[in-house]
């Protein structure tokens, strides 16, 4: 029986793209602003791209409904979701986020040849064995789009990247996983992490 995931639609990211990677990848997956669909699932995607506060604002009154879930079920973030998992953000004022994942999101400082947006293929370096990383290799190829980067602890942070500074580009924190990238966007590797995550589902 294929495991239930739901991807949470609060009005922004790429939902179809990350519909069709799960898929892809053996989930039977579901887009949703359902309280009780999302509370039912085997695992929980929160997608998003964009500024972080209108993701917060617009998440609106499911943050109740994925703070409960994230205790006992798997959640992966991407792009903006991995940002909202974690205590605040910088972006046009400080604001909070979900705190499901210590650490905090900044702005780039742009500097000498490298812009902001950080945009396109850069490498992730795996930091810590996790099931989200199976039979990757230590260092890997995936598709970035952002202008703000994650600070976590080295026990949160499952992988990191540099552009113009270090950030953490994977974090965990028990059952809530966050990813900077797209997955969706980046071939067998991005394939890859996706079918890990629907294993690691109980």
């Amino acid at each position: 029986m294929k495991k239930r995931i739901v991807i949470i639609d609060y009005g922004l990211g790429n939902l179809r793209s990350v519909l069709r990677g799960l898929e892809r990848a053996g989930a039977a997956a579901t887009i949703t602003a359902d309280p009780e669909t999302i509370a039912a699932a085997d695992g929980i995607v929160l997608p998003g791209v964009g500024a972080f506060r209108e993701g917060m604002e617009m998440l609106g009154g499911l943050e109740r409904t994925v703070r409960a879930a994230a205790g006992g079920t798997p959640l992966l973030g991407i792009c903006l979701g991995m940002q909202m998992l974690m205590d605040s953000s910088e972006e046009h004022g400080v604001h909070r986020g979900l705190g499901l994942v210590p650490g905090d999101v900044k702005r780039f400082v742009p500097s000498a040849g490298e812009k902001v947006p950080h945009m396109g293929w850069n490498t992730i370096r795996v930091g810590q064995e996790t099931p989200l990383f199976d039979r990757l290799r230590t260092e890997e190829y995936v598709y970035f789009v952002h202008s703000y980067y994650a600070e976590a602890a080295p026990e949160h942070t499952l992988a990191s990247t540099t552009y113009i500074r270090p950030f953490a580009s994977a974090v965990r924190n028990r059952l809530t996983y966050g990813v900077q990238f797209h997955p969706e966007k980046s071939g067998a590797v991005g394939l890859l992490i996706l079918e890990n995550f629907i294993e690691l589902i109980c």
